[in-house]
């Protein structure tokens, strides 16, 4: 059993992976700015901003992954990389894995790229696809002493396309996956599978992959 540490917790991405890591025995603990109206039983909540850790008390002791599913978005559309890095800095050194969840933008189209970001990237959402871009950069720059693991989702990923929890899903590399039509999907539930067997079974250090079916 693992102690895990969920970032945005009652995100999309967040909750799926807060639930399959319960699911599994994990000890999970869920972090967000609001109390979550739907809790997953079996997990704990704590309230508090990820951009003072300090008053996070000791929600970070003995963690063995600190996974952020934090969204630029709302009050937090220009601070998630703040918070990144605040994280970076207090678990370098340490144990704890980090695990950030990013967006199918920096993922490539072909081996050796470009990525899809540069391909006609939608404009309302490059924002968010940039932060997770520069969310890998901060991460490649740091210490080998800080064990990361940075994980892009298929380009079809959210609330708005929910899909089935199958179990299964392909590690692509640094390539997006796309099914033998093209598409390029992962329901939350197997994105989330896919995070817990990386915490699990440790087949990325310093390293992204993509997932998808």
């Amino acid at each position: 059993m693992a102690r895990i540490v969920v970032l945005g917790g009652t995100g999309y991405a967040g909750r799926h992976i807060v639930s399959e890591a319960v699911s599994r025995g994990h000890e999970v603990v869920s972090v967000s700015r609001s109390a979550p109206s739907n809790p997953v039983e079996g997990a704990q909540n704590v309230q508090g901003s990820v951009l003072d850790l300090a008053s996070l008390g000791d929600v970070f002791d003995g963690a063995d992954a600190v996974v952020s599913a934090l969204s630029p978005r709302g009050d937090m559309e220009n601070s998630v990389l703040d918070a990144l890095g605040g994280l970076v800095e207090k678990l370098s050194g340490t144990e704890t894995r980090v695990g950030v969840v990013g967006g199918a933008g920096g993922s490539l189209i072909a081996p050796g790229g470009p990525r899809l970001f540069d391909q006609g990237f939608p404009e309302e959402y490059k924002h968010e696809a940039q932060v997770g871009i520069d969310s890998l950069a901060l991460l490649e720059q740091t210490d080998d002493s800080l064990d990361w693991f940075f994980i892009h989702p298929a380009e079809v990923f959210g609330p708005w396309a929910e899909g089935e929890r199958t179990g299964h899903y392909r590690d692509g590399g640094d390539v997006i996956v796309r099914d033998a039509d093209g598409k390029s999907f992962i329901s939350g539930g197997d994105f989330a599978v896919a995070v817990i067997d990386e915490i699990e079974q440790g087949n990325h250090h310093r390293e992204r992959f993509t997932v998808g079916y």
